[in-house]
């Protein structure tokens, strides 16, 4: 059995009485209803930030949303581009829109979090298209924004970690933008899903189970053979060094756990500055699961430390 956080195992009870269906058991649609459902019961109080816009910004196919956070701070400040979980295929602006409005307002940054086009009406590589021109748009329109181009960051969760580690070495190989900073938390790293943590978390570990992120593959990408795309999984990019350094976030009753670690220790092989952090007893999800749940709140205060170290 998973050893389990007790404050874990109390959200697991209250999930439990929500009915949840599983999310291999469900169509696109039915999924993205749940999760966006569940978020709206999260009852968390956020940090303040001065302001929120959404508007939508230039893409490879089209207008793409975004949802950009000002800090209450003064001077111009550092940007961070945000790309959110659920497996690129669910999750929204709104579904993430806690934990952003907290990455705003603790790392004192301009947030901008993306609406990336998602499977299976957009499969791969169309998230990754639009999530490297978002970072692009905001390097090339950051004054406009009251931001730093030359002190950018990006993060994510999970599929959004997954392209925030894909944008990275795609800003590396281009040579621009410049990003002082990757936060990686616990990142889909490695779709070929043959990791020991698929085995030993497959179940009972949350709505995240080996079947789901089954589940996820199959509505993502065109075929199997993607998975050997670095676009895919970034743990098969050939090279990795030069890449901006990287704070990586694993929890350890996760499917993803070795992958994200495997990432991290890629990367610290070939010189990659890495600040590797491990949360005894949680599980995927943990780090929007505020307030019932501390280590969601330390996470993220070491995430915005990470970032405010990074922009100095």
């Amino acid at each position: 059995m998973p050893n389990l956080h007790p404050q874990i195992e109390k959200v697991l009870e209250a999930m439990a009485q929500f009915d949840l269906k599983p999310i291999e058991a469900l169509t696109p649609a039915q999924a993205r209803v749940q999760m966006e459902a569940m978020a709206a019961s999260r009852k968390a109080e956020t940090l303040p930030v001065a302001r929120v816009e959404n508007r939508t910004i230039p893409g490879p196919a089209g207008e793409i949303p975004v949802r950009i956070y000002w800090p209450n701070a003064e001077g111009v400040r550092p940007a961070i581009v945000y790309y959110h979980g659920g497996g690129h295929v669910i999750g929204s602006l709104d579904s993430h829109d806690l934990v952003a409005r907290n990455l705003c307002g603790g790392a004192e940054a301009v947030v901008v979090s993306v609406d990336y086009r998602m499977g299976p009406e957009h499969r791969f590589p169309a998230a990754v298209e639009d999530s490297f021109a978002a970072l692009e748009w905001v390097h090339a329109n950051a004054a406009s924004l009251g931001a730093d181009p030359d002190r950018l960051g990006v993060h994510g969760d999970s599929a959004g970690a997954n392209l925030a580690a894909v944008v990275a070495l795609m800003a590396r190989d281009k040579g621009a933008p410049k990003l002082r900073l990757q936060s990686l938390v616990y990142p889909v790293a490695d779709f070929r899903m043959e990791t020991e943590s698929y085995k030993k978390y497959a179940t009972g570990c949350g709505i995240l189970t080996a079947d789901a992120m089954k589940w996820f593959r199959g509505h993502y990408l065109r075929t199997t053979d993607d998975a050997l795309d670095w676009r895919a999984s970034p743990v098969l990019a050939p090279n990795v060094a030069g890449v901006a350094p990287a704070i990586v976030i694993a929890a350890e009753c996760d499917v993803l756990h070795d992958e994200g670690l495997a990432y991290g220790e890629r990367l610290k092989a070939v010189g990659v500055p890495v600040e590797r952090h491990e949360y005894a007893g949680m599980i995927h999800a943990f780090f929007g699961m505020m307030p019932n749940v501390d280590d969601a709140m330390n996470a993220q205060r070491t995430v915005w430390a990470a970032f405010k170290r990074a922009f100095v």
